[in-house]
């Protein structure tokens, strides 16, 4: 994964978490991060897979959590840490809910994704009940469809065209 896309992925994360908290305590906080990071890093390794495709996004800026925080219905006026969300990729954080509400989903986009970039993803593809009780929200295919719908259809196609190409 490059190292261009960490504050895509770091701010990505923390929306979803923001949006969608964990369970109470320590561990499903924890447990509820490795999860919407997963989501996040996978959906940015199909978003942006190459160096030139993270230099672009760079010098073009990846658009802000505005309509997310407004779909959400967000209110973070009092929030003086606010700069993080403009950092926040839309369509990043659309795929990852995808991902999230649809492990087999999940599944097959890191099958598809180069694994030097996606790494290790378990927690996102195989959940057990201890990702489900920390993140009920995050893994809630209802809360998660608003979201998950703005941009559901180009990764589908991506997803079609890679099957089509390998097989």
């Amino acid at each position: 994964m490059s190292a261009d896309l960490a504050p895509v992925i770091a701010s990505g994360t923390r929306w979803l978490l923001t949006a969608f908290p964990p369970a109470p305590g320590a561990f499903s906080r924890a447990l509820a991060e490795a999860q919407a990071q997963q989501a996040v890093t996978l959906a940015a390794a199909l978003r942006y897979p190459t160096a030139l495709d993270a230099e672009i996004l760079h010098l073009l800026g990846p658009g802000g959590s505005a309509r997310l925080d407004w779909l959400t219905g967000a209110d973070h006026g009092e929030d003086a840490d606010a700069d993080w969300r403009t950092w926040v990729d839309e369509t990043v954080v659309s795929w990852a809910a995808c991902l999230l509400a649809v492990p087999a989903l999940a599944a097959d986009a890191h099958h598809f994704a180069d694994h030097g970039h996606a790494g290790e993803l378990t927690r996102l593809t195989r959940p057990g009940h201890h990702e489900h009780d920390a993140a009920p929200l995050l893994r809630h295919p209802d809360l998660l469809e608003p979201i998950a719908a703005l941009h559901r259809e180009p990764l589908l196609d991506l997803l079609a065209g890679k099957t089509a190409r390998r097989g």
